[in-house]
């Protein structure tokens, strides 16, 4: 995997390559020793532009909460492949992911037409550094996200220990349209759904979702939430982020998290890694 091909296909709403070719009779899937064959168990189409699939999750495959792991398709003459952040628990039976639609992409051209019972691709070695490994404890954490970008911290939000790390949890879903806020029923409800963390999500987890060019209760993007203090209703401590006392991890297009790591950086947040944490993180392998 290189850099290059993750930050054009990991997409947080950017296309991936054009030059889909809908008419080519494509070779059958053939694992490897970096690829395994995975079965679509379900497909959820949110709109016209977003959708969610799941597949089946080999009995070996372990990852932490947050991590992103490379999917694809048969192409012409080689595996085609995209990074996906994994939407899903790590302790959930099944591989889920969070996927824009385009019409020309190489790969989601193709990806959003499956069906249960398809195939797919999955990469052996899941990674990223949207990991809580990569960062110092605090009182709070803020998990910022643009479209697509909410993939990960589903994960994150569903994992039992960032509770215990963590006295605050709030997620800021940022997209253009009321329709693009996917899962926002579940998160909403403060996990209900799930017995693992719902008792402490109920305590502890704030959502905040934020629409840009629709009527909404919340309008308007991150930093100006951030700004006006939007961000921060209801939830407890100061109406500012501090690098004493909050994390952030930050997922979204590319402009928003080299804008908002500038930011963080001008208040005094060091971004951290997996070598040495710190008090924010963004995956750098999607930021051109």
């Amino acid at each position: 995997m290189t850099d290059f091909v993750a930050s054009r296909a990991f997409d947080r709403d950017e296309p991936d390559t054009a030059g889909s070719s809908p008419s080519v009779a494509y070779p059958p899937l053939a694992a490897s020793d970096t690829l395994s064959i995975e079965t679509v168990t379900r497909v959820h189409h949110w709109n016209a532009h977003l959708f969610s699939f799941a597949i089946s999750r080999p009995p070996a495959f372990r990852f932490r909460s947050g991590e992103f792991v490379m999917i694809g398709l048969q192409g012409e003459n080689r595996p085609l492949l995209r990074a996906y952040s994994i939407a899903s628990p790590a302790y959930a039976d099944e591989l889920e992911f969070l996927s824009i639609k385009v019409a020309d992409g190489a790969l989601t051209s193709r990806l959003q037409g499956i069906e249960a019972g398809d195939g797919l691709y999955l990469g052996r070695k899941p990674t990223g550094t949207l990991v809580t490994d990569a960062l110092l404890g605090g009182s709070r954490l803020f998990l910022l996200a643009t479209g697509t970008g909410l993939a990960p911290f589903l994960s994150l939000v569903r994992d039992p220990d960032i509770y215990e790390r963590f006295g605050q949890i709030v997620l800021v879903h940022s997209a253009r349209q009321v329709s693009d806020l996917a899962w926002r029923e579940q998160l909403e409800s403060h996990l209900a759904d799930d017995p693992l963390v719902r008792d402490a999500a109920l305590l502890q987890f704030h959502y905040v979702p934020t629409v840009t060019r629709e009527p909404f209760r919340t309008q308007g993007r991150i930093a100006a939430l951030t700004e006006d203090g939007r961000l921060f209703d209801g939830v407890s401590g100061p109406r500012r982020l501090d690098p004493a006392t909050d994390r952030v991890m930050l997922c979204g297009s590319m402009a928003m998290n080299r804008d908002f790591a500038a930011r963080l950086q001008l208040l005094g947040f060091v971004e951290g890694s997996n070598a040495t944490p710190g008090h924010f993180v963004l995956e750098r392998a999607f930021v051109g």
